[in-house]
């Protein structure tokens, strides 16, 4: 009876033996086809794409300026003139209106001094004249006539339009007082302060272009060689064309330009983006895939960068709406702009890059 007991435990054991060695082999055996039917299908990125292409890229130090009559060169006088009164006296006569045009050297007023008058001034240069003719006065005193009598009489110093006359006939005067200003409208500058830290860009003869309604393009002409200690800006200031149809004191948007690029391989500035390393990057398009590519910035215009790196050619896909994210290689899916770039859950990227 113990005998047949023993014998029934141990088939029994190697029963439970047997049933535990066929369950871990079907475990061992089934995990690996089970987590193969359970491992995702790549990821596909549903993107926008646009192209390289070669263009003339452009950079530009903006600014707001001011118009102002062109100041004195050398060899050229200012283009306006402020007209003070030469001596102490009465106006006796104007000769010049506001808006009037005149020409270097006509005569605007007449002036009596406290001392004598512009007639009498007048008659004894030309006595002085006539005695210096026959030889019966000295070209000193005829001289000293003449100069008396070009303090009593006030002439227009430029050519230009009359901007402003500010007295009438019977007003006292002093040398203080200013009597009228002549501006030459042919002859006007864009003025515009630059800060410091943009100055060292500029140079004369670079374009520099009035943007508005009516865009006019010139060219610098000078640039300070100090800095304004009150607001850290540089002076420059660029010549205005005759027609230019602008007044003085009119304020206009500007931009200098201090670099171009001549056929620049250039990207959309969506496709290029900063990698987790603070590396700019673009996802190059390869039938279903982008490859990310390392690539060095330029110039920036107008929606595009300058960009340099292996494998870039101009008219090569690559990735803009969606570029952000994206990993060093993924599959892509392409739609127009018109549809959703975003994609579902399941086309998301599944890491950084």
């Amino acid at each position: 009876m113990k005998t047949r007991v023993i014998v029934i435990a141990g088939l029994v054991i190697l029963l439970g033996a047997a049933v535990f060695g066929y369950a871990l082999v079907r475990m061992r055996g089934a995990d690996p086809a089970a987590d193969e039917d359970a491992a995702p299908a790549p990821s596909v990125v549903s993107v926008q794409v646009g192209a390289l292409e070669r263009m003339t890229l452009h950079r530009y130090v903006t600014g707001y300026g001011e118009v102002a009559p062109a100041p004195a060169t050398p060899g050229r006088a200012a283009a306006a003139a402020t007209i003070a009164a030469p001596v102490n006296g009465v106006v006796t006569k104007v000769l010049a209106a506001e808006g009037q045009q005149v020409v270097r050297g006509q005569l605007m007023m007449e002036l009596d001094s406290d001392t004598t008058t512009e007639a009498f001034a007048g008659r004894e240069a030309a006595r002085q004249q006539e005695l210096y003719a026959e030889h019966n006065t000295s070209l000193k005193a005829l001289q000293s006539a003449k100069a008396q009598l070009a303090l009593l009489r006030v002439v227009a110093p430029v050519s230009g339009a009359v901007v402003q006359v500010n007295v009438r006939p019977g007003a006292a005067v002093s040398t203080s007082t200013v009597l009228a200003e002549v501006t030459d409208l042919r002859r006007l500058v864009v003025q515009t302060d630059i800060p410091e830290t943009q100055s060292a860009e500029l140079r004369v003869g670079q374009s520099v272009q009035l943007l508005g309604a009516s865009p006019i393009t010139t060219r610098l002409a000078y640039i300070s060689p100090t800095v304004d200690a009150s607001d850290g800006a540089v002076r420059a200031w660029a010549s205005l064309p005759a027609n230019s149809g602008l007044r003085p004191g009119q304020y206009v948007d500007l931009r200098i330009g201090t670099a171009t690029h001549a056929n620049a391989l250039a990207a959309p500035s969506q496709s290029v983006v900063t990698d987790v390393d603070g590396h700019s990057v673009l996802s190059l398009v390869r039938g279903d895939e982008a490859i990310r590519t390392p690539v060095q910035t330029g110039l920036r215009e107008g929606g595009w960068v300058e960009v340099a790196g292996p494998g870039l050619a101009a008219g090569a896909p690559v990735v803009t709406v969606g570029a952000y994210g994206l990993p060093a290689r993924t599959r892509i899916h392409v739609v127009k702009a018109s549809e959703d770039p975003a994609g579902t859950e399941d086309d998301q990227p599944s890491g950084t890059p």
